[in-house]
Formats: structure tokens, C-alpha cells, sequence
């Protein structure tokens, strides 16, 4: 497995491209490099690596469930579960997003002919609705989506 190439999986939410590089995923979405990307993790150690989760939201963070979090300085993450989640512990984490082009709905046939390597359970691809989105500061949080 290579860290570079794009990989097409089902997540727990829906259809999603992974891969630790940002510059060919947004190649693929055809959306702005310095847009960024969210980071998913297995294991809660990674994401003292991307930023500090203020005090007051550690223990939201630990058991939300499909949940998306932006860091206070602006990096963003998902702890993930489920049939992916080994998927993405080969790799330590990876960058995600969904299977489609930016703003269109996912479409099965690009998303297949725009990455490197399909990773296909026997129920296929499907598209559910996408993990809640927080932005934490210091003293609050804002939803997102």
C-alpha cells in the first residue's frame, strides 16, 4: 500500500477518497490546494500530532460518534470506526473526503475512474449522511454542519 496513491472506500458515512496526500486529492475533487482536508484517525495518540483539543472538549471529543472537530488552529479531524478504521490504521491517518466532485453528488463511475486503487466491501459504495462538523475554541464550539 503507498502513501500517495488515492484509495476509493466506503466509510461509515459515505463514499470517500483516502490518501496521505493532499495534493492529488485535490486534483481529483478539483477544488482549491489550500483547502484543507480532514485528517482520519484510529487512535486518539494522532491527533496530538495535528493540534491541541482544548481542556473543556476532551471528553466530547472521546465519545462523539461520526463526528468531524476543527482544531483552533484550523486543522481538522475524525476519529474513525468501523470497517475503514483498519483501513486507515495502516497508514497512521489519512486525509478524506468524499467521492465526488466539489459541490456535485457522488457518482460512482468518476469516483471509480479518478483513483488509483478501489477497495470494495460486498455491499458496494453508498452515500449516507455525511458526520457532523464542530469548531472548537478554547471556551465553546460552533456546528458547522
Amino acid at each position: 500500500m503507498r502513501r500517495d496513491f488515492v484509495y476509493l472506500v466506503q466509510t461509515d458515512t459515505t463514499a470517500g477518497f483516502l490518501s496521505c496526500s493532499a495534493r492529488k486529492l485535490a486534483e481529483i475533487k478539483q477544488r482549491p490546494l489550500d483547502k484543507p482536508f480532514l485528517r482520519a484517525v484510529t487512535r486518539y495518540a494522532e491527533i496530538s500530532k495535528i493540534g491541541r483539543v482544548p481542556p473543556m472538549h476532551r471528553k466530547r471529543v472521546r465519545r462523539s460518534e461520526r463526528t468531524s472537530f476543527i482544531l483552533p488552529n484550523g486543522h481538522s479531524f475524525r476519529v474513525v470506526t468501523g470497517g475503514h478504521a483498519n483501513f486507515v490504521g495502516k497508514f497512521g491517518w489519512c486525509y478524506t473526503t468524499s467521492a465526488n466532485l466539489h459541490g456535485e453528488p457522488f457518482d460512482e463511475t468518476y469516483a471509480r475512474k479518478v483513483c488509483d486503487v478501489v477497495v470494495e466491501s460486498k455491499e458496494g459504495f453508498s452515500s449516507d449522511t455525511p458526520s457532523e462538523i464542530w469548531r472548537l475554541y478554547r471556551t465553546g464550539k460552533v456546528k458547522i454542519r
